[in-house]
């Protein structure tokens, strides 16, 4: 077994090879004709849905609005893995992409100079962060063909959403993904992020009784849902597709979630987002006018009560990344409650509708709030907000 291994790694070495040898005049030309046009190379993060979607969707924002060199040919690879086919697809019809970039690449960053030639992503700096405001500013740039609008339709009503008719997307995440992805590898230090989607449901009833079907969205889960409700569509656990995944994202009301992979589908094609139990505290998504955010609270066990939002901030905890890093600091993270993950849905239908009706304080909490913000390298302009009922609830965390 062992020298099978061996053998297939050297043939895959060789290729490499043979296929850098024959970049390399490309590359050489490309040099020369610098001063005439600017070729640049560049991977697409496509093993990852979230950075696959999202970090180039704001790349191609980012050429809109002038944030790129202007007249540059930008030339793309993606790496073997694939986490979604049809945003591979979409990127395809918008982006130069194939598979022989790779090796230009390489090449281009083997000889020195190569840095003027390779494509640097804006939104990369401190991970996915669109503190440029370029969702708001730019149209959606992935599109579905009439071939897939037509699939999409017909798929949709073979799960009992009729034509036209309105849904909301929902997803809790839970370990399931990442360790289909890789078995062996201890994931728990993202446990902090993990939420139970059983105290989704109450919301997902709420929406269902205003005439609202319900998805539940994952591309691997835990547990199926506890319903019996014909509104509320455990997709996740049945019939789900990369297709799918992309066209309900694309098309729902609104999405559920708590800043995961998943729903930076919603993001690209400017779907607004209720974030629910949102850790870490300082990377609240900010900059989307539609978004809603109500964040997990932090118990801090040595003195028996919760954390302030300035005190999570002001102790490095806003920006913890860790589960043994709270650990560590003795603070225990509280999932939202079904009521407050019902009031923020309901409160972004409302917004959606027309019909929501905010109370005298609630710019002055929306204020107390984000001037915690002021100066962070993290934000841009913030446009999104704090769940009106939960800050009305949790007056005492602002302090």
């Amino acid at each position: 077994m062992k020298l099978v291994a061996s053998a297939l790694v050297q043939t895959h070495r060789a290729q490499s090879l043979v296929l850098m040898t024959a970049a390399l005049p490309i590359v050489l030309a490309v040099r020369v004709l610098r001063p005439v046009v600017l070729v640049r190379f560049g991977a697409l993060s496509s093993p990852r849905i979230g950075h696959f979607a999202l970090n180039t969707e704001l790349y191609l924002g980012e050429r809109d609005l002038g944030l790129q060199p202007s007249g540059t040919i930008d030339l793309f690879w993606c790496p073997t893995t694939i986490s979604n086919r049809q945003i591979r697809a979409m990127w395809g019809r918008v982006l130069r992409v194939s598979w022989f970039v790779r090796y230009m690449d390489r090449v281009n960053r083997a000889i020195p100079g190569g840095v003027a030639h390779t494509v640097r992503f804006m939104s990369r700096k401190g991970g996915t962060r669109d503190i440029h405001g370029i969702l708001e500013q730019t149209p959606p740039h992935a599109r579905f063909t009439e071939a897939e609008e037509r699939l999409g339709a017909l798929q949709l009503g073979q799960m009992g959403i009729a034509e036209d008719a309105p849904f909301i997307c929902f997803h809790a995440r839970d370990p399931s993904y990442l360790r289909s992805l890789r078995p062996t590898q201890d994931w728990s230090y993202h446990d902090y992020r993990n939420s139970n989607i059983q105290n989704y449901l109450p919301a997902a009833e709420n929406l269902a009784r205003r005439g609202l079907h319900a998805v539940r969205m994952g591309a691997e889960v835990a547990h199926a849902l506890d319903s019996d409700n014909p509104m509320i569509i455990d997709y996740a656990s049945s019939g789900r597709t990369q297709f799918l995944d992309v066209y309900l994202s694309a098309k729902c009301k609104f999405f559920i979630s708590s800043g995961t992979g998943i729903d930076t589908l919603a993001n690209i094609f400017r779907r607004p987002v209720a974030y629910v139990n949102f850790l870490p505290l300082e990377h609240v998504h900010s900059w989307y006018s539609f978004d809603l955010i109500i964040p997990k609270k932090l118990w801090l066990r040595s003195k028996g009560r919760l954390l302030t939002f300035r005190e999570t901030i002001e102790s490095g905890a806003g920006r913890f990344v860790r589960s043994e890093q709270f650990e560590e600091l003795g603070l225990d993270v509280i999932e939202n409650s079904p009521e407050e993950i019902t009031a923020l849905a309901l409160e972004m239908d409302d917004r959606l509708n027309g019909t929501w009706r905010p109370a005298d304080e609630d710019e002055e909490l929306q204020r107390r709030f984000w001037v915690l913000y002021e100066g962070s390298e993290l934000h841009g302009k913030i446009l999104a907000r704090i769940g009106a009922g939960f800050l009305r609830q949790n007056q005492d965390l602002l302090e």
